[in-house]
This record gives structure tokens, sequence and C-alpha cells, in this order.
């Protein structure tokens, strides 16, 4: 073959049954492979495939010979695959027919109608690949409404029926999508291609290669001792059933769901646990969140509470002229004197930052949960247990990214008690 500084292999038309365009070049003493490979639904600009073949002798030509050929291979199967079904009909047919929790269907079909479908629900599923992915990901962290850049209004009314001036519109302002986020798009996608997968209308997942933003190492930060002590306090000025909540989410960790879907059967004050077994989302009772029951032992001072608590409600339910039962809600709704319904999770978390701002310290209810478990690793307990104690899923594995900092320390306490404990070494006299 002979060899000249820019040598283009023109390929037929672009038609739906011709070969795809593609040419090598020569470039800097190395041989560049590019590849048509149609419009990028999320961008709208044209795909290519591009290699790099060091070398311009003939061995370096072979080797972007079998290149070109592969790619042509690879954009072939995209066009040619089994089933050209859509992506939005795809996603209808994997929500339809996954096992999910009713709380975790509400947040996926939001994120499939506001977020997915409009950017790629009309993609036939044999026409995605990693690269659409990536690049639809990427849009969605610089602006979750996959503007184009360019100074706009909001949406609003045709033009000829609306004055932005006189109404005031304000300017779009791009607003990222956090990575948690988009890791769950990614995981609805994944789930979906792969269901595509086994149902033979595309022959790999792409989702199953395409990188996704990565997991925002987590950052506790729970309230001081001090701080603590503080908000307890003022939890029980308020009111004694408010304080208990509080304590209870103190030393045992519970998420807030599981505080208030606590029922009293669930709570043994005579072997001092509380038998953990159900949460309670968006108006459900459900299991918890790690599909784990876990027993939470108690401490006595938390018994006496919680003993005070049962007895002041039983007299709130009968003074009413109810029936006390151990099926009543630990923490009734305010609505709800009887204690037939639980409290609300968003009215205690509301509750809590309300009165915790109030006493001038920044946090809020879910940093309870990271002060048992932070208070327990500093005590020096080992991780097992306080994995347990959380419910934390992995074996610990959970427990220990959270957490890595407490567990450090608690690590170099028991060096210092190991430390403390050895022989001492008698030097030798100089």
């Amino acid at each position: 073959m002979a060899l000249g500084t820019s040598i283009l292999k023109a390929m037929s038309a672009a038609r739906p049954n011709s070969r795809p365009k593609g040419n090598i070049e020569e470039r800097g003493g190395a041989l560049r492979v590019r590849l048509y490979a149609g419009t990028d639904p999320v961008t709208g600009r044209q795909s290519y495939l591009r290699a790099t073949i060091p070398g311009t002798n003939k061995a370096a030509w072979d080797k972007a010979d079998a290149k070109l050929a592969e790619f042509r291979t690879q954009v072939a199967k995209q066009r040619s695959a089994q089933s050209s079904v859509k992506l939005s009909y795809a996603l209808d047919e994997w929500l339809r027919t996954t096992e999910l929790a009713e709380s975790t269907r509400h947040t996926y079909e939001g994120y499939v109608s506001r977020t997915i479908e409009p950017a790629l629900g009309g993609v036939a599923v044999n026409k995605l690949t990693a690269r659409m992915l990536e690049t639809f990901y990427t849009e969605l962290r610089r602006c979750r409404a996959r503007c184009n850049g360019k100074p706009s209004i909001e949406k609003h009314a045709k033009a000829d029926e609306h004055d932005c001036a006189e109404a005031g519109c304000k300017p779009h302002s791009c607003k990222p999508m956090g990575n948690s986020t988009v890791r769950q798009i990614h995981a609805i996608l994944s789930g979906t291609l792969d269901a595509a997968e086994r149902w033979d209308w595309i022959s790999s997942n792409p989702a199953r290669v395409a990188r996704k933003p990565k997991q925002k190492r987590p950052e506790p930060d729970p309230p001081t001792p001090a701080e603590a002590a503080r908000l307890s306090e003022r939890a029980f000025e308020m009111d004694e059933d408010w304080g208990t909540l509080v304590w209870l989410a103190m030393t045992t960790g519970m998420r807030r769901g599981e505080l208030v879907g606590l029922r009293f059967s669930r709570v043994d004050l005579d072997e001092e646990v509380i038998d953990l077994r159900r949460n309670w989302v968006r108006g459900v009772e459900k299991g918890t969140k790690t599909h784990q029951n876990r027993r939470i032992a108690l401490d006595s001072e938390t018994v006496t509470l919680l003993k005070e608590h049962k007895e002041r409600v039983r007299e709130r339910v009968e003074r009413i002229g109810a029936s006390f039962t151990e099926d009543l809600f630990v923490f009734g709704g305010r609505k709800t004197p009887d204690h037939s319904e639980p409290y609300s999770p968003n009215a205690i978390t509301q509750r809590y930052k309300d009165m915790a701002t109030r006493l001038g310290i920044s946090t809020h209810l879910h940093s309870l949960r990271h002060y048992s478990a932070t208070e327990l690793l500093t005590a020096g307990v080992d991780l097992p247990t306080v994995s347990g104690r959380l419910g934390h899923g992995g074996g610990g594995a959970t427990t220990l990214r959270v957490y890595a900092a407490w567990v450090a320390a608690s690590d170099r306490k028991a060096a210092e008690i190991l430390g403390s404990r050895m022989p001492k070494r008698n030097k030798p006299a100089e």
C-alpha cells in the first residue's frame, strides 16, 4: 500500500444500509482512525469513534485498517440489533415489572418523567451507547435543566400572550444536579437496560461500562456532647413526649421512620430491648431500610423514661374514652391523641430544626444518629456492635466508610490502652 502524507479512504454515501463513513489519516508520525457513529441525542452533535495508532509503516497501517473494521462492526451492530423499541417504552416496562418499595418507585417515576424521558426517551435502546450516557450525566452535572448555556427565560406562556417584563420573569439560572442524584438516574437506566438485555432487545448493556459520578465521601457532623445535652434539655422543657423522642434518637441511633413507626408491642421494658422491624415512609408502614430486623439494647435511664412515657400515653388514651393497646404507636401524631397514627416524619424533622435554630445550634435530626454512632465508637465500642445498632448492611463496611475518622480515633485509643498495660521495660544502666 502506497503511503502518503494524508490518505483518505472514502466510504459510500450515508444511506441507511450503506457502510458508515470513516477515514485513516497520517498525523504527527501516527495514524488517526475515525468513523462517524451517528448523532448524539443529548447534544445534537455528530459522534465519532476515534483511535490513534503509533507509527506510519505498513504494520501500523494494517493495525489502522483492523481498527477501522472493528469500528464499522461496532456501529453496524448498534444499527442492526434485534429491537428498536424506544427507551421510554423500556423504562415503562421495567417500572411495571420490577419489585420496588413504594417510596423508591415514586422517586424513580419522578426522575423518569422529569429528567430521563425528555432527554433520551425517544432514542431506540439499541442506539444507546456508554458515551451517550456519560454525556447525559455530564450535562446534568452542569445544569439539571440541560440548557444550552445561553441566557434564557424560564418556561412561560407564549410570547404573544405574555409580557415577560411586566410579569417580572427571571433569567434562567443553572442548577447542577448532585452526584448522588445522577447516580440514582444511572441506577434507573442500568436496571432498565439490564432488563432490555435479558429480554433480547439489546445485545449488551451500555450502562454497565458507562462512568457514573463518584459517590461523595460521607461527612457526618454530629452535635457535640455539650450541644446534645442542651438539645435534650430543651426538648423535655417543650414537652415530655418530645423530650423522650429526642432522647431515644440519641441513645439508639434509630432512623426517623423507625422512630415514628415504633409500636409499644416492639418495646420490651422487662428485657430492656427494642425489637425493631418496621419503618414508616410516606404514610406507609414497611420493613426497615436495609430489610433487617434488629434488637437494640436499652440503658436503664432510657427504660425508665419509656416506662413513664407509656403510662402517660395510657392515661391520655383512656382519658378520651379510647382503649390502650400494645399495638398503638409510641409517638402518636399531634392530631391523634389516641396514638392510632404515628407522628409525621416531616413534622418531627421541622420541629427539631426549629428547636435547634432557636438554641443557635446548626444541626438536623439525622445528626442524632451520627451522634449515637460517634459516641459509641469514641468510647471504644467495637465496629460490629455499632453497625448492628445502626442497622447498617455490609457487615460493618458502611459504618467504617461513614465513620472512618471516629474508627481511627477509637483505634488510637485502643492502642494507648494496650500500651499502658504492657510490662514496663527496664532500661539498662548507662
